[in-house]
């Protein structure tokens, strides 16, 4: 057996947490003693330590550090600590052990990611608390500026939130370094809880915008969120018909993800005018849905009323959209809604827009 397949041995029985016969191994294989304390293994450079934190078996990762001498801050090729590794998959016992042999409370792993936020990524209340009792600053920035309360706030978990509001009451008030606030990430995941709580306990402009000019709102909008777009609404009175810095309102936001249900409730029950154009390039919501091959999206709008015959800046109908991205079956639902002027068509050929042979295949048989 040659040495790398001892390696390979040694690692399956650290990850299965079989302690015994993994002392069995490097009696049997003392010759593997000499580099394992420094060996790091594969592309992402974990060391034993490592996989002991990560698997969560403290008696083979307590045995590396007092028996082998292993230590417990030693970094992988992303800068990742078994500190890292235990806080992000919830091993608590690792996590305390670690901590008790000295490890870095606040360490860094790539991006600028403390254990702290790695814990928050994974709704452990008892792995959270532990850490900040032992001194981690929950106000320290990862290098796209979120701290652990955007993290908290992304995955929903509400009881987490009201935890570091109550042990760090000004925790909230951070945005990221585009200007994202915990609200806006709540709202963008629609995470409608936690949503509940940053209203009512935090000091949020309801239509604070980001460095492109979204709102929380908005953020709800796009993604599908009524729950929460109606929530903010009905507490906040928040602007709805604000725009973004390309000139777009929430209604265009919601056909370039294809959200149907938001555009009929922004359309039926707040009276957005469905043919509004976004101020940049006078784009309305039907080009935006077209652009992006949504065809239900076409459908919806046409539906509530959408112009077929509406021009942009650059006299460009949906159709023109549509067939730019080769969005077959958007140019069908278009043609046979009555966009079907000869003249426009015909300079679909002109401007060599119309490409792949599908949606030739959809012209020819509408004329």
């Amino acid at each position: 057996m040659t040495q790398e397949e001892q390696y390979k041995d040694l690692l399956k029985l650290i990850q299965e947490g079989k302690f015994i016969l993994l002392k069995e191994h490097l009696k049997r294989q003392p010759n593997l003693l000499g580099g394992l304390t420094v060996k790091h293994f594969g592309k992402s450079g974990d060391t034993l330590t490592h996989y002991a934190a990560r698997h969560g078996h403290i008696s083979i990762l307590s045995y590396l550090v007092e028996v082998l001498g292993m230590d417990v801050d030693v970094v992988n090729s992303d800068y990742k600590r078994p500190l890292h590794e235990a806080a992000s998959m919830g091993h608590r016992d690792c996590l305390l052990y670690v901590l008790s042999k000295g490890a870095k409370i606040d360490c860094l792993k790539k991006a600028d990611w403390t254990p702290l936020m790695m814990a928050c990524t994974r709704k452990n209340i008892h792995v959270i608390r532990d850490l900040i009792e032992h001194g981690a600053n929950p106000l320290l920035k990862n290098k796209d500026g979120w701290n652990c309360f955007h993290v908290a706030c992304r995955e929903g978990d509400a009881s987490i939130v009201q935890y570091l509001l109550d042990v760090f009451p000004k925790v909230w008030n951070t945005e990221s370094k585009i200007k994202r606030t915990p609200l806006h990430t709540a709202a963008m995941h629609g995470c409608s809880e936690v949503v509940e709580v940053l209203l009512e306990r935090c000091n949020y402009d309801p239509d604070c915008k980001d460095s492109c000019g979204v709102t929380p709102f908005m953020d709800a909008v796009q993604n599908g969120h009524l729950t929460i777009a109606k929530l903010l609404i009905e507490t906040k009175k928040v602007c709805f018909s604000a725009t973004d810095k390309m000139g777009a309102q929430c209604l265009h936001l919601a056909a370039i993800t294809g959200q149907n249900k938001s555009l009929d409730y922004l359309v039926t029950h707040l009276g957005f005018n469905v043919n509004e154009r976004a101020t940049s390039a006078q784009l309305s919501a039907l080009h935006y849905a077209a652009k992006e091959g949504h065809v239900s999206t076409v459908i919806a709008l046409l539906t509530l009323g959408a112009d077929l015959h509406c021009k942009d800046v650059k006299g460009r109908s949906a159709l023109h959209m549509a067939c730019a991205g080769q969005h077959a079956a958007c140019v069908k639902i278009l043609l046979e809604s009555g966009l079907c002027d000869s003249i426009d068509c015909t300079g679909m050929y002109a401007k060599n827009l119309v490409k792949k042979p599908e949606v030739h295949e959809v012209f020819e048989n509408i004329f």
